[in-house]
């Protein structure tokens, strides 16, 4: 037979996936590896797609997505970021903001262009930029930044070719984030080679520190920013596949053919949940996130208190310790870490090169288990100690 794309077969998994192939042939294992809240959907919200269903709702939507959906976004950013986006015409609902990621991407690059991606950050960009036939372009990013990135390594990576600037702030897998004044360094950086930005803003909502800053508020940004967000994060609704982007009109128009071609439209009965998170949501987000602030200082005293160095995230619910004083690799620490004590972690190198000698660890778990799993991962390291 003839062979498969070269291309599609030259990438390399989820680092992420490939680990947990593990986690699920064992048994009494306590996982702090999947990014999903361990909350359930608020009632509100799943009764909402549970009225969408009796009535039948059950239809295509728009292309772009229902439009009482549209409004309520382009309500949310406005209340929240002071940014209006027109509900006709610069929204666009996807499945998940990992559709979004896709298609913004292939809506804007031509062959031979370049994508700079901040690392570590979340697995998709790099695979979604190769098969959109443009380059991605790597910027590690220093623990003794706080994993922010500077206008000195964004200048420097910027070349005739660059197109894209990736912004994955607050960050997966590390959990930091960028202030308004860092936003306004890079802006400068980004206005002066006239680039576009990509900012995932799926962890809005759960920022620690502070109000959670859109570049695209920034002066001179909103028209080449598309900004990207979600449901399942800050509303608990992974399983709803529902995100979507922000943009200007003339972006949104070449995303919108990929989608109508690829998806046609987002899963009907989460849209109508979607309004009804949107509106009534508030106060189960302040609720979830008062949770993870608790669960996030928990880890960090208690790595503190085992000699741990983790630098104070101050977004997502993820802390990235490092463990580069025991001398074993990322997968190595991960791997012994699982098989030994039954405690799962993801290792850092699933996020980049620039991941090594970490450990990413999710705080979207109970106080309970996480304290079990503390008490387990203190063990492991008194062994490698001796």
């Amino acid at each position: 037979m003839k062979e498969l794309s070269r291309k599609v077969e030259a990438i390399k998994p989820s680092g992420i996936r490939k680990f947990f192939d593990l986690v699920s042939e064992m048994k009494d294992v306590i996982s702090l590896g999947v990014g999903e809240p361990d909350f359930d959907t608020p009632w509100h919200i799943r009764d909402e797609g549970i009225y969408a269903l009796e009535r039948g709702k059950t239809f295509y939507t728009s292309n772009l997505g229902l439009k009482p959906l549209r409004q309520e976004i382009s309500n949310y950013i406005k209340r929240t970021q002071g940014i209006k986006y027109c509900a006709d015409n610069e929204i666009i609902v996807t499945v998940g903001g990992s559709e979004a990621i896709d298609i913004g991407i292939r809506a804007i690059v031509n062959e031979g262009d370049e994508v700079i991606i901040p690392q570590p950050s979340y697995v998709s960009y790099e695979p979604c930029t190769i098969l959109a036939n443009a380059n991605p372009v790597i910027i590690n990013l220093k623990s003794e930044n706080e994993f922010r990135l500077t206008p000195q390594e964004l200048e420097a990576a910027i070349t005739n070719k660059t197109k894209i600037l990736i912004l994955p702030f607050p960050n997966n897998p590390t959990g930091a984030i960028m202030t308004r004044e860092n936003l306004e360094e890079i802006s400068k950086i980004i206005k002066k080679y006239d680039l576009y930005v990509m900012s995932d803003e799926i962890y809005s909502e759960l920022t620690y520190k502070g109000n959670h800053v859109s570049i695209a508020s920034i002066e001179g940004m909103r028209e080449r920013t598309i900004l990207i967000n979600g449901f399942s994060k800050s509303y608990a609704m992974t399983g709803w596949r529902l995100g979507y982007a922000c943009a200007p009109v003339a972006i949104i128009r070449q995303m919108t053919k990929i989608h109508q071609f690829t998806i046609m439209c987002a899963p009907t009965t989460s849209q109508y949940a979607a309004v009804n998170a949107l509106k009534n949501g508030d106060d189960d987000v302040k609720m979830m996130k008062t949770s993870y602030n608790q669960r996030r200082r928990f880890l960090l005293n208690a790595f503190k208190e085992m000699n741990i160095e983790c630098f104070e995230p101050f977004g997502a619910f993820y802390v990235f310790p490092s463990i580069k004083q025991f001398g074993l690799t990322s997968e190595e620490f991960a791997t012994r870490l699982l098989k030994e004590e039954r405690v799962a972690a993801v290792p850092g190198t699933a996020f980049g090169i620039s991941g090594e000698g970490h450990l990413r660890i999710s705080y979207a778990y109970s106080l309970e288990n996480l304290k079990t799993a503390m008490e387990r991962f203190r063990n492991f390291i008194e062994k490698l100690r001796k």
